[in-house]
């Protein structure tokens, strides 16, 4: 299929992470080093291919230097579906199925193929717009970890250490304080962050979306370690957790096409804590934190091989694909097989008895634990 591109787009969409402007430069020196193709940068995700004015060409001399830089250089968003593209009007908000004119709009422009670097959503679009024609590679970002098929996806390395020197912060301050520290980190629904954070943390408590967290044995917890001489406590809690027969914990503002937003899951878990058992708790959410900054080694090794393989398969003809990682290597996945979706924790894996077994306590009784049905597919491929 190479002989017949001649120029790919690009496009970031959905939350930022970093290792974005690794792929970008992947995906650029790749196609002009290698295959003499011409690269047209799409601004603000799919926003880029609705509004006009929102598309420049990128040369190598446009990616250098940006590596180690975090965010994207072409911009990001998550309120830019084209088929529930929101418009606010004289009489409120009216939502428009614009998909045709951006693939109009991509003929227009004369790009062969689209690399399409996202997270569920953004994949779910470009996978949808497959159907009426685009000819697309995608590459998995979230720092979120919930791609199926996919060992890993790029950002969650860098945030993952991110939310674990907080976590080593606040052993001091807790410890000097004899206090029990509540940490709130972001995954939605999968608890690929917390729990890995909270182990490589040494937290004491781990609360994650999978597993219905009951407040009777956190609370037991806390007061053994009280009576082995343990004067504090960290709990370190993904945004999605939820207590047994309860919802997550959202906020009043929601997500472009009315998406709850999960938030604040933290603050609602401490009061409950400070009223069970009267302890000093405070919280501390890391929010967007954990999004930013400069990739770590493993995050730019990974997306300049996620991007410069997605060049590759596009020359090889495996359009609607994803590039995945698998036993250390980078495959194509079809998009068909990585959308509609979640990879969540799976309870049967070795992270969870490490937890169990090094004493972390993961809200619930390890009866509750093992008798769970992880939900969906957990295995990751």
């Amino acid at each position: 299929m190479s002989t017949s591109i001649r120029r790919i787009g690009v496009l970031t969409g959905g939350g930022d992470a970093p290792g974005l402007n690794a792929v970008i430069r992947a995906v650029v020196k790749t196609a002009i080093n290698e295959y003499g193709w011409e690269v047209l940068g799409i601004e603000d995700g799919f926003e880029g291919l609705i509004q006009p004015g929102r598309v420049r060409p990128l040369t190598l001399d446009d990616v250098r230097g940006i590596l180690p830089r975090g965010g994207t250089i072409l911009g990001t968003t998550n309120r830019a579906n084209p088929f529930a593209y929101e418009v606010k009007t004289s009489t409120g908000v009216q939502t428009y199925d614009l998909s045709g004119d951006v693939i109009r709009h991509i003929q227009v422009l004369g790009i062969d193929l689209l690399v399409v670097i996202g997270g569920a959503g953004t994949l779910r679009i470009a996978h949808d717009l497959s159907k009426k024609g685009l000819l697309a590679i995608g590459v998995p970002k979230t720092i979120d970890n919930d791609i199926l098929n996919t060992a890993l996806t790029f950002g969650f390395d860098t945030a993952l250490n991110t939310a674990m020197d907080a976590v080593d912060r606040l052993h001091t301050t807790a410890e000097s304080h004899h206090r029990v520290m509540v940490v709130e980190l972001m995954g939605r629904d999968a608890g690929w962050i917390a729990l890995e954070a909270g182990i490589a943390g040494g937290a004491d408590v781990i609360l994650i979306p999978e597993i219905p967290y009951d407040l009777d044995v956190i609370v037991d917890k806390i007061k053994a370690r009280s009576q082995r001489g343990a004067k504090f406590s960290i709990i370190v809690v993904a945004e999605g957790a939820r207590p047994v027969g309860g919802e997550a914990t959202y906020q009043a503002q929601r997500d472009p096409g009315g998406v709850k937003r999960l938030g604040g899951v933290g603050e609602v878990f401490a009061q409950q804590l400070r009223e069970c058992c009267g302890v000093d708790t405070r919280v501390t959410v890391l929010g967007h934190l954990q999004r930013g900054g400069s990739p770590s080694a493993f995050d730019r090794l990974l997306a300049s091989r996620y991007g410069t393989m997605a060049v590759h398969f596009a020359a090889q003809g495996k359009v609607n694909h994803m590039v995945a990682l698998r036993c250390d290597e980078i495959i194509a996945v079809p998009l068909s097989e990585v959308t509609g979706q979640q990879k969540y924790v799976p309870l049967n894996s070795d992270m969870i008895l490490t937890a169990l077994s090094l004493g972390i306590s993961l809200g619930n009784t390890r009866q509750f634990i093992e008798g769970i049905q992880s939900p969906g597919d957990t295995d990751g491929h």
